[in-house]
């Protein structure tokens, strides 16, 4: 009887430059958080929320664009095909958090310009803490989705 053997190629380098992003885009979300817990009382607290938006709007460029580059959802349905309709799910909502971010990365940097930006920044923190939700729940379905095709490959629970 032949048995087919499926394996898990990993380049180093890859999980080197992915385990970084993921440490500066945590960095930055937890930057962003405590500046955006914090009330707002001077146009210089605005600027200070817009330039770290901006930021982390950069940096989800980057983690999405490292994951589309080296094929992270497309190793997982190669080792577990059951898992393709999730992963393309997961990866269609990249673009939608990325506009939500830039949405209110923007409405930072028009609030700058706004003679009183300062009484509507809660509007913006609102925004921000909803699409945290949204982008964290979304990383704990990738994390899930990898572990899925990970323990496949390996065979847990045989």
């Amino acid at each position: 009887m032949a048995t087919v053997c499926r394996t898990l190629a990993v380049n180093a380098a890859f999980l080197l430059e992915i385990k970084e992003d993921n440490r500066q885009l945590k960095d930055v979300l937890r930057k962003c958080k405590q500046l955006l817990r914090n009330p707002c009382t001077q146009r210089s607290d605005v600027r200070q929320w817009t330039d770290s938006l901006s930021e982390l709007r950069d940096q989800l460029a980057m983690h999405f664009a490292l994951e589309d580059a080296y094929g992270y959802f497309e190793d997982a349905v190669m080792q577990a095909p059951r898992l393709c309709q999730r992963a393309e799910s997961l990866h269609q909502q990249h673009i939608g958090l990325f506009l939500d971010i830039c949405r209110i990365a923007d409405s930072a940097d028009r609030l700058l310009h706004h003679k009183h930006a300062v009484q509507q920044i809660r509007h913006l923190s609102d925004a921000f803490f909803a699409f945290v939700e949204q982008f964290e729940t979304h990383e704990h379905l990738e994390d899930a989705l990898i572990m899925a095709a990970f323990e496949d490959d390996i065979g847990v629970g045989d």
